[in-house]
């Protein structure tokens, strides 16, 4: 029996030795993202061979033929983890030259969220290796829970959406306009839930990641009301229904300038662009909700004073404003 398990050894070192070299000629080579789901796939091909070879070489002999194909695991697994750092750098090397047309979806958000949940196809090997258990044989990936809120996988997940939020909110301050740089990260935020929540994203960055995310976005909305639509709404104040009130030259001011205001935004913002149709909605809501009733009520002051020939001032019926609201963020090309 010793010189059969030697012989045997003997007879299939050679091909077992180009089977692993190849194995590590994939481990070492570019940690381009795109590579990841290769080298996962020979890192499951070669992980789930270690039970099956035990019994092959289970001898003496065989012991430096079972070490090498145990590392050659533990090299591929430490590839994986170079792949996913080399995603964070590459999110961190995005160039803020260019700005998405119209405060719309950068391409590397659509890039970082489809691999993302490309990569979750595979999560419970992700897993496995972020826990660094590599190699581990007997089943050692089924004592794995990938759906730890706090689990190795989960938490790197986290830390590249954290690395593209810091990337998106560089390439907002590429926009002169403020509002626009609100729409832009709405938009981006908006699709990043969405791609969470319709993939196994969700269930490793959890209810509360979502939450934050969510409560993100709200802020973004209610920055470009601020900025957008602050100076709108002050112009229009009438002091109140009291006594007297604003005289009629100070009201027709107040016109003029909104006719401006409005025109200019409309102008430009009907070009603009919210890709999610229900948060387009929304947004639109919170216009018309600002504007809508301090509009309504100048006018409604305006033709009411005696001093005052309104017609000639009166660019906008409140159903025009209404409907130039409801144009908002179409895009240039409708």
């Amino acid at each position: 029996a010793p010189f059969g398990d030697l012989a045997f050894v003997a007879a299939v070192r050679t091909q077992a030795l180009q089977l692993i070299s190849f194995g590590d000629a994939i481990s070492s080579s570019s940690r381009a993202p795109e590579r990841l789901f290769r080298v996962v796939d020979m890192y499951e091909a070669v992980r789930d061979l270690l039970p099956d070879l035990d019994p092959v070489f289970a001898d003496p002999y065989s012991a430096a033929l079972r070490a090498e194909v145990t590392a050659v695991c533990n090299t591929l697994g430490s590839s994986i983890k170079g792949i996913f750092m080399e995603l964070e750098n590459l999110i961190r090397r995005d160039p803020a030259r260019v700005a998405a047309q119209g405060g719309g979806i950068h391409p590397i958000t659509r890039y970082v969220m489809n691999y993302l949940r490309a990569a979750c196809g595979s999560r419970q090997t992700l897993e496995e290796v972020m826990e660094g258990d590599f190699g581990a044989v007997g089943g050692a990936a089924a004592a794995v829970d990938p759906d730890r809120p706090t689990s190795s996988l989960a938490v790197h997940i986290a830390w590249i959406m954290d690395v593209l939020h810091k990337n998106l909110d560089i390439k907002s301050k590429i926009y002169r306009d403020p509002s626009l740089a609100c729409v832009f990260l709405m938009n981006n935020g908006k699709y990043i839930i969405q791609k969470v929540n319709d993939s196994e994203l969700g269930v490793l960055l959890g209810d509360e990641w979502i939450k934050q995310m969510t409560n993100r976005v709200r802020r973004w909305s209610m920055d470009y009301q601020r900025v957008t639509w602050g100076k709108v709404t002050t112009v229009l104040q009438t002091g109140g229904p009291g006594v007297g009130g604003l005289p009629a030259t100070a009201m027709k001011q107040k016109l003029r300038m909104f006719n401006t205001y409005f025109q200019e935004i409309y102008e430009v913002q009907s070009e603009w662009v919210i890709a999610d149709e229900q948060l387009r909605v929304d947004v639109r809501a919170a216009v018309a909700e600002a504007v809508m009733p301090v509009y309504t009520a100048l006018i409604s002051r305006l033709k009411s004073s005696p001093e005052a020939r309104h017609d000639l001032y009166i660019k906008y019926t409140p159903e025009d404003v209404e409907a130039c609201i409801q144009h908002l963020f179409e895009g240039a090309a409708k």
